[in-house]
């Protein structure tokens, strides 16, 4: 008998509680607004003033930049069409790797730190109007393949030009 009125407990609990979530969500009528997705364009800025970049291939290193951009919360627009950006990111790789038997010599005689090699990355943001570079960033990571970390630094020091940049 103890067990059913325990069981009569939970039965009743778990119908209040449908019954309360069902009336809270029954209160909301209006759906959130709808975002435009698209960017309204004028003269290679979008809305809310922020510029379109063109990134220029470089080995794979641009998707990782447009990444970057979005993840670092640039103030820009990235665009796959050249005609419509206000500037464009281009840049460099130098990518130097160890061949095995430095790594082998740098462990056993010195220490292994660096024997992944080295990548050193140099980009222009140029103004696709005047054709002048009004930024440029160099950086250099220990590593041959790091990609997404050189990418990050260069979304991280053009987030605060780009913010400061009067239009």
């Amino acid at each position: 008998m103890r067990s059913n009125f325990s069981l009569t407990k939970v039965f009743l609990a778990a119908a209040l509680f449908c019954g309360i979530s069902y009336s809270q969500n029954q209160t909301q009528t209006q759906p959130p607004a709808a975002v435009d997705p698209e960017p309204v364009m004028r003269a290679g800025v979008a809305r809310g003033g922020a510029p379109r970049i063109y990134i220029d291939p470089q080995s794979g290193l641009e998707s990782y930049v447009a990444a970057a951009v979005v993840k670092k919360h640039v103030p820009t627009v990235v665009t796959h069409d050249k005609a419509d950006a206000r500037f464009v990111l281009s840049g460099t790789i130098d990518r130097k790797t160890e061949s095995t038997g430095s790594k082998v010599a740098r462990c056993l005689f010195v220490y292994c730190v660096g024997m992944e090699g080295a990548q050193t990355v140099t980009v222009n943001l140029v103004d696709s109007r005047t054709q002048e570079v009004i930024w440029a960033y160099t950086v250099k990571k220990a590593c041959a393949n790091a990609y997404q970390s050189t990418a990050e630094a260069v979304a991280k020091h053009l987030k605060p030009f780009l913010e400061e940049r009067p239009q």
